[in-house]
């Protein structure tokens, strides 16, 4: 990047950017320091992340808090089992002159909470895991492009399973971070529970528009990388998988199947945003490894063997880092 100065001006300005971002929104989500890192870094790497965390953990108003800051709508959609995608991506009506008229579901939006996908059938999942994809939208054979820039926070919760449709493998691939939403540490809960029982309101201003974002979302993708950084992003996927000759003992004894290429994709593309987060100007392997865990703990499935041992997806990927 240093060839190229409006650039590197570009990276100082969305270092200084983000620090302003996480100061904004930590007016309102006090302790998810982490979270509020990778949803962000999500955004700017214009992929979509899925959230894991149990009821009351404020997920609703920690993409709220965000939306604002950044200026863009934000809509949400509580996932049922009668939920239809017509729900999801709007409908056809006749209007008073029996004329067809398209009236746009709550995709049209920049931000998108899926708030319990896994609580819908899969042709529900589908229409929107389309959206995710395309960037698009096709109803009765009409095509809409979907509100740039365009971002879907998915949540799922982990205890409850009855009655639910779990994602499909294929479909988890088309989401960038798998992201654990922890409990907050007691002081983080004891400063959440005085700011949210008091009249003071905490206004969020916004620090970014939707301009400034896609703007962003371009130069991380210009961020030069070194090839053995890539390397190591593609070596570390390929010891996932069993049938590579990279492929270490853990990876034989515990792993059913490993990551696809999207995996690599996502690696170095994370790896990017997160030096520019970080003030570099290109990243290294301690960026890649620093965004490993949300990105292959969806893509790796553990054996019978793995399981039944009690070895977790995260003590996997510790071990092959």
């Amino acid at each position: 990047m240093s060839e190229n100065t409006s650039d590197v001006a570009l990276a100082d300005k969305f270092f200084e950017d983000f620090k302003r971002l996480k100061a904004e929104i930590s007016k309102v989500i006090i302790g998810q320091d982490e979270v509020v890192n990778l949803l962000l870094t999500s955004i700017f790497c214009k992929g979509h992340s899925l959230l894991v965390g149990v009821p009351g953990l404020a997920k609703t108003l920690l993409i709220q808090t965000i939306s604002s800051a950044l200026d863009l709508s934000f809509k949400r959609i509580q996932f049922t089992p009668d939920l239809m995608p017509s729900d999801i991506l709007g409908a056809e009506t006749i209007d008073k002159d029996r004329n067809f008229k398209f009236i746009k579901g709550p995709i049209f939006a920049n931000i998108i909470l899926a708030d319990e996908i896994n609580r819908t059938p899969p042709k529900t999942q589908a229409a929107l895991l389309e959206s995710m994809q395309e960037y698009s939208v096709t109803v009765a054979g009409q095509h809409f492009d979907l509100d740039k820039p365009f971002f879907v926070l998915a949540t799922q919760n982990p205890i409850e399973q009855e009655g639910t449709y779990p994602l499909p493998e294929a479909q988890l691939d088309r989401f960038l971070f798998n992201i654990t939403l922890e409990y907050p540490t007691f002081q983080s809960e004891v400063d959440i529970v005085k700011n949210t029982t008091s009249d003071v309101e905490n206004v969020v201003n916004h620090i970014l528009d939707g301009e400034a974002v896609m703007n962003y979302q371009h130069l991380v993708r210009r961020v030069p990388i070194a090839d053995n950084v890539v390397e190591y992003a593609v070596g570390l996927v390929h010891k996932t998988r069993i049938a590579s000759n990279m492929a270490p003992s853990t990876t034989q004894e515990y792993i059913e199947w490993g990551a696809g290429p999207r995996a690599s994709q996502n690696l170095v593309i994370a790896a990017k945003c997160n030096a520019l987060v970080n003030g570099k100007y290109s990243p290294d392997i301690e960026d890649v490894q620093a965004v490993a865990k949300p990105i292959l703990r969806h893509r790796i499935i553990r054996n019978f063997k793995a399981e039944a041992e009690g070895i977790t997806i995260d003590k996997l990927i510790e071990d092959l880092l």
